[in-house]
Parts: C-alpha cells; sequence; structure tokens
C-alpha cells in the first residue's frame, strides 16, 4: 500500500502520539480548528455538536462518550461529526483535571467534604471480581453531578465560539466563491469579446 510505514506502530507508538503529538499541540489545535470550520452544516448544527462533545467529555462515562454526544447533539439538532470532534475535549491530558474538578465539585454539591467518603472502596474486591458496582457512591455519583456545571459552562462558551467563528468563516468563504465566480464571469466575456472582435476583423 503505498505511504505505508514499513515497521507497523506499536502500541508505545500510539500512546506516544496520544500524549504528545508529533506535530505539536499548536498544529494539532489548528488542525482540528480548520476540520470544525470546514464541515458542511449550518452554524448553529456545527456548534451544538461541538458543545455536546465537549459536555459528554466532562462525564466518567469512558467508552460512552461518543453516544451521549450523538444522543445530545440529535436532540439540540447538531451535527454528529461536530460531536465526535468535541469528544477531543477529553483527552489523557485533560482527564486527571475534569475527574479531580468534578469528583471535587460533587461532594460539595452532595455536601460531602473532600476526602470523605460514607463508603470505602475494597479493591482487592473491585479488581479481583470487577466489582464495579462500589464505585457508584464514592466516585462515580459525585462525578456525574459534578460534571453538570463545569459541562454546561464549557459547553456554552464552547458553543458560542463555535458559532461565531463558523459563521464568519462560511461568510467569508461565501465571499471568495462570489469573487471568483464573477471573475470568472468576466474573463468569459473577455474572451467572447475578443472571439467576436477577430470575427468582425476578419469579415
Amino acid at each position: 500500500m503505498l505511504f505505508r510505514r514499513r515497521r507497523p506502530e506499536g502500541f508505545f507508538d500510539r500512546l506516544r502520539t496520544a500524549l504528545w503529538p508529533r506535530r505539536s499541540f499548536g498544529r494539532s489545535f489548528q488542525y482540528f480548528i480548520k476540520r470544525v470550520l470546514r464541515l458542511t452544516a449550518t452554524p448553529h448544527a456545527i456548534a451544538a455538536g461541538v458543545a455536546a462533545g465537549v459536555f459528554a467529555s466532562w462525564t466518567p462515562l469512558l467508552g460512552f462518550h461518543f453516544i451521549l454526544a450523538f444522543a445530545l447533539s440529535y436532540v439540540l439538532a447538531g451535527n454528529m461529526v461536530a460531536a465526535a470532534l468535541g469528544t477531543a475535549f477529553g483527552n489523557p491530558l485533560s482527564f486527571p483535571f475534569i475527574w479531580a474538578l468534578t469528583l471535587k465539585v460533587g461532594n460539595m454539591l452532595i455536601g460531602v467534604e473532600t476526602g470523605v467518603h460514607q463508603k470505602h472502596v475494597n479493591l482487592e474486591a473491585l479488581l479481583r471480581h470487577l466489582d464495579v458496582g462500589q464505585l457508584w457512591e464514592p466516585v462515580l455519583k459525585p462525578m456525574l453531578i459534578g460534571a453538570i456545571p463545569p459541562g454546561v459552562i464549557t459547553g456554552v462558551a464552547v458553543y458560542v465560539l463555535t458559532y461565531w467563528g463558523v459563521r464568519a468563516f462560511q461568510t467569508q468563504r461565501k465571499s471568495r466563491l462570489a469573487a471568483r465566480a464573477k471573475a470568472r464571469l468576466r474573463e468569459l466575456a473577455a474572451a467572447r469579446a475578443e472571439r467576436t472582435a477577430d470575427r468582425a476583423n476578419r469579415a
């Protein structure tokens, strides 16, 4: 296959790329912005989709972020591709911050002091019997509740910024396309006039 790697990329190579992009974070962020701006949809659909993906990333439901983002995007009449791109807000670099903040906010809303839980997690039972249910009360419940305030705030902020950016980008693109179309028409008209003049001179 053309442009295929000579040596397949291993697990640690993919992990390193996820944690530290080869093209730097600045270029990766610029690529992400271009992908969002170039989507074919209305500004509201794109902005709502990205906002849905950002909100879903705040929840501790790892493995279900895409499903939650698609569901929220459907309710908000958003773009599904934009929703998938919005879930990039949750990544290996941002997850520690997201989890710490949502756990702290959730405990504050529930009324539990930080670091104090009514139920302790039995790590031996969790790892041996995969008893994930015991994580609900001390971890998952406060994280789900704590994800709502920052998820709504960042979702609204991202919606406004994305809507404004997409609308400005689409307006500029329409202006450029209209200018190109007018220039093309002028070229065709000039060429037609030149051909008419040549025929007249020959006659």
